[in-house]
């Protein structure tokens, strides 16, 4: 399977990062619909278009090792938050 595994739902694109999940399950949590773990203990898509769109940004931006990341329709990064520069 590839490293990366993505979906457009909506007008969002969603990506799981296989390398980086590690099975905390919170997206599970928040939005069961969307997302469930593999035999390999990663998460992977289910039916994440049965979700209401705040609820699906939410359960993406519960991820506590940014293993998902949410682009909205203009492109424009906003899970995980983007970071502001430390040095400005």
């Amino acid at each position: 399977m590839a490293d990366f595994e993505e979906r457009q739902v909506g007008d969002l694109k969603i990506r799981i990062d296989r390398g980086l999940c590690v099975g905390f399950g919170d997206c599970i949590e928040v939005a069961p619909e969307a997302f469930r773990l593999d035999d390999e203990g990663v998460a992977v898509f289910t039916q994440p278009d049965e979700v209401a769109r705040q609820r699906l940004v939410a359960a993406c931006d519960a991820c506590p090792v940014d293993a998902l990341t949410v682009w909205d329709e203009k492109g424009a990064q906003i899970v995980p938050a983007p970071r502001l520069d430390p040095s400005r």
